[in-house]
This record gives structure tokens, C-alpha cells and sequence, in this order.
């Protein structure tokens, strides 16, 4: 048996991080196992679907890496199919009319809770006669079609990550609605529990890997396939991905979506690496950095955890972090470049030496992309903000003397480089009988800004290449009310 496995999102939002890694481990068991990963959009409910939504999905698979092999396929042109298989289980006894208004199910359900029983379709219009449907339907009243669940069924299934899983039908919440209302002998919109066993079986779908949350819809499913013949796919139910109290992550917890996480400057071979080990563990000795064909060597889904999949920022940075530090200048620059140009920086981006340079400088300080932008703010303003401790070091006894000196200096080392500026510091140190450390400090307080960040020569050389070391040089000075 060749194993076909899907994704199946929902264009109602932008891509979740809880559906792209169930397409991870989706696409990690298909290659593992030499099988078909298809792509299939959910867009039944027009109401909420967008095509920019589509798209948002559609560009999240794909900058992850997670090519698929069939599709992309949508339920919105399959609704003939859905129609026909309504048909059929009508034909068959499986499913009926019911014509329950708004306010007799509301009524229903509120006399339920008064004797403290769970809400449940009661199946009160299961077995109506011709004359009561025709009754019905001459009040004018529109039929959803409910599928028959008998309260006395036993559901169970051996799920690949939960083992044996069963379920009684009564706690199935009655018939199911797998059709909306329509008027006259017309039905709707035909619902997901339904549709999605519809597709599964027309795409021969073998192996259903999804989320836990999805556990109470699959013993419905279940009895879907069974009404229609089918042959039943291997269930696997993933651990949920839950945020820092232990509840499942959500909009509320802020960033959920790909595309948030690729504005905030992660890298896909990273994001990717981390959901894979959100609920799988690797084997014993191999490395947790990893890239997805490596993974599909190992992935199995008897190491994918039942227990929820705690969401670490920390990791993921750590991750993302290993994944830059190990980028060559040349890769890197060009994923940094937009984030300067985002943060309005002027320069010329042809200019690659020296971007590239500037990468040199900060990558292995980076942990995020973004980073970039606060870390190398200095580097292209023509001016520079001082921070109170650069103010501080800069009206310090000597400071002006050493910005003075190394101003004047500077046009004798021509031209600047690592070894020249060396030399131009001992002549300043020596000839101004000035401490090292002093000079240093006020050179960062007046080529920065701050008394903190990237290597103090490569910054000097990267201003000087722009032409703004000695208008900088100038700036402290004044900025030290010395001028």
C-alpha cells in the first residue's frame, strides 16, 4: 500500500503554527515512508473563506519547504460529489430531514440543562412519517439532514499515537447535521465532518495524521466511512501545541501564524526544525538541529508524544540563533536587507562588500533577523543618538583631548584598515599620555552612540567607508558640550 497522507487548512485565517506542524509531521511521514503528500483547501464555508487567506496558506507551505505532490484541491468545486453522497445516504435510510425550528432546538436544549443532562439532538424527527414531512414542509419549514448515530454503537480504532481509542455513540451528541437547512426538498451546504470523509475516500487518503482536538470527530467519521462502504483510513492524533499555562495556543497568546513568525525574523529551516520536535522526540544520539530530509529519515510517529507540546521562545531562539550563526555573510545579507529598508535606513543596497561586512559584524550576535535593525541603527544615520552613559564617558577628563586627537590623526592613515587604526591608537595613546581603556571607551561613546554593541575597529571602518567617522567624531564633541 502506497501511503497518502494530507493537509487540509481552512482559508478562514492566515496559516496557523498548529496547522503547519501538522503539515510537517504530514509531509515528514509521507517522505519517510515513500508516500504522497497532498494539499487540499477546506473553503465549503464561503461566509469566512478569502482568497488572501488561500494565498497566505498557500506562501506558508511553501517557504517552509513543504512542497506537496497532489493539489492544491478545493472542496468549493467538489460540491456536486457532496450533494451526490447526501443523496445516497438518504436513499440508503442512513440519513433524513429534520425540521426542528431555532427555537424548538433552543428549547430542547435549555429543558436539558434544567435536569442537568449534557446537550444532545434528542433524534425526535429520526423516524417521521410521509404525511409529517409534508405537513412540515407546508408550514413552509426548511430540513437539515441529519445522519443516523445509534446510541448502542461502540467506535474504536487503534490510533498511532493514542493506541486504542473508543467511543460510545451516545456520547456523540445524537444524529449529526451533515447538511444545512435549504427550503423544499432542496439541502445546503453540506458540513465538515461530512465533507471531509468525502474527500479522504474520493483521494484515497490512507493515513489521517491531525491534531487531538480532532479525536471527537473521528468516531463520527468513522461511522461515515462504514455508511458509505469505505475502507477506513489509520487515524494518528498529534499532541496539541499549548502556550506557557498549559492551554492551547492561540491569537490571545499573540504570534500564531507563519507569516507573523517570518516578520519577526525567523528563518524557515528553523521554525521548521523547532515544530518538528513540538511533540516528536529525535533518537537517542541524534542532533536536534536538523534539516527536514534529515528528519524524514528518522520520523516515526511511534515517537510523536500523547502529552500537550509546550510552546518555548527561548528554544526557538536558540534554534533560530544556530541556523544564522552558521549562514555565510553572502546567504545571510540579502535576508537582512529588507529589514533595514523596512526600518527606512538609507544606503546603497548594490553595495555588497560593505553590507556584507556589516553582516560579518553583528551574524553571530543575531538570534532573530530583526535584531539586525536596532544593532546596526548607528551604521547608516547620519547622525547618532547618545545615550546618557555615552554622554557620561564623553565629558569624562580626557575624552575631548582623545576625540580631538584621533580626529586630526586620521587623514595620516590612509588607508584605514584594522592594522592602521591599531597604529593611529597607540600614537594617540602615547602622544596624549592618555590610558588605552579611556581612549577606547570614548571612541564607542562617539562612533556609536553607546557604550555597548558590535566591534568598535569594524564599526570604525564601516562608518569611515560611508564618509561619517569624522562628522561622528565632530558630533560627540558637541554632543559633550566641548563645542
Amino acid at each position: 500500500m502506497t501511503v497518502r497522507v494530507r493537509i487540509a487548512p481552512s482559508p478562514t485565517g492566515n496559516l496557523h503554527i498548529g496547522t503547519a506542524r501538522t503539515a510537517v509531521f504530514n509531509w515528514l511521514y509521507a517522505r519517510h515512508t515513500g508516500g504522497t503528500f497532498v494539499l487540499r483547501i477546506e473553503d465549503t464555508d464561503q461566509e469566512r473563506s478569502r482568497p488572501e487567506y488561500t494565498q497566505n496558506i498557500l506562501d506558508g507551505l511553501t517557504w517552509l519547504g513543504l512542497t506537496w505532490d497532489e493539489g492544491p484541491l478545493y472542496q468549493s468545486k467538489r460540491l456536486d460529489l457532496y450533494q451526490q453522497k447526501v443523496q445516497v445516504l438518504l436513499d440508503k435510510g442512513l440519513a433524513y430531514r429534520a425540521y426542528d425550528t431555532p427555537e424548538e432546538l433552543d428549547a430542547m436544549r435549555e429543558a436539558q440543562k434544567a435536569k442537568g443532562e449534557a446537550p444532545r439532538y434528542d433524534n425526535r424527527h429520526r423516524n417521521l412519517t410521509q404525511e409529517q414531512r409534508a405537513a412540515y414542509e407546508a408550514e413552509g419549514r426548511s430540513s437539515v439532514i441529519r445522519f443516523i448515530i445509534e446510541d448502542d454503537r461502540e467506535i474504536v480504532w487503534n490510533d498511532l499515537v493514542r493506541g486504542t481509542v473508543s467511543w460510545k455513540g451516545r456520547d456523540l451528541g445524537g444524529d449529526m447535521v451533515i447538511a444545512r437547512a435549504a427550503s423544499g426538498t432542496d439541502f445546503g451546504q453540506p458540513l465538515y465532518n461530512f465533507v471531509v470523509v468525502i474527500d479522504d475516500i474520493d483521494m484515497n487518503i490512507t493515513h489521517i495524521i491531525r491534531g487531538e482536538d480532532h479525536i471527537g470527530n473521528t468516531p463520527k467519521q468513522i461511522l461515515l466511512y462504514e455508511a458509505l462502504g469505505a475502507e477506513l483510513p489509520t487515524f494518528g492524533h498529534t499532541p496539541l501545541i499549548l502556550n506557557e499555562a498549559g492551554a492551547k495556543l492561540s491569537k490571545r497568546d499573540g504570534v500564531t501564524s507563519i507569516s507573523d513568525f517570518q516578520r519577526m525574523g525567523y528563518v524557515p529551516e528553523a521554525l521548521v526544525n523547532y515544530m518538528t520536535l513540538l511533540g516528536w522526540s529525535p533518537p537517542e544520539g541524534v542532533n536536534e538541529i536538523f534539516s527536514l530530509e534529515t528528519a524524514a529519515q528518522q520520523f516515526g510517529l511511534e515517537r510523536v508524544n500523547k502529552a500537550g507540546a509546550k510552546f518555548d521562545w527561548d528554544k526557538l531562539n536558540w534554534l533560530n540563533s544556530q541556523y544564522l550563526h552558521e549562514m555565510p555573510a553572502d546567504k545571510l545579507t540579502p535576508l537582512l536587507i529588507p529589514y533595514w529598508q523596512a526600518a527606512g535606513f538609507e544606503a546603497d543596497w548594490n553595495d555588497r562588500p560593505w553590507l556584507e561586512r556589516l553582516t560579518g559584524m553583528i551574524g553571530a550576535s543575531l538570534a532573530r533577523l530583526d535584531e539586525a535593525v536596532p544593532m546596526s541603527e548607528y551604521l547608516f544615520t547620519p547622525t547618532v543618538n547618545f545615550t546618557e552613559e555615552a554622554i557620561a564617558q564623553l565629558r569624562q577628563d580626557g575624552s575631548a583631548t582623545a576625540v580631538e586627537a584621533v580626529s586630526a590623526a586620521i587623514a595620516n592613515y590612509s588607508p584605514l584598515t584594522e592594522a592602521t587604526i591599531q597604529d593611529l591608537l597607540k600614537q594617540v595613546v602615547k602622544e596624549q599620555n592618555l590610558k588605552k581603556g579611556l581612549v577606547m571607551r570614548t571612541l564607542r561613546a562617539a562612533l556609536t552612540g553607546a557604550m555597548h554593541g558590535p566591534d568598535l575597529v569594524q564599526s570604525w571602518l564601516l562608518l569611515h567607508q560611508r564618509g561619517l567617522d569624522q562628522s561622528r567624531l565632530q558630533q560627540a564633541l558637541e554632543a559633550a558640550g566641548s563645542k
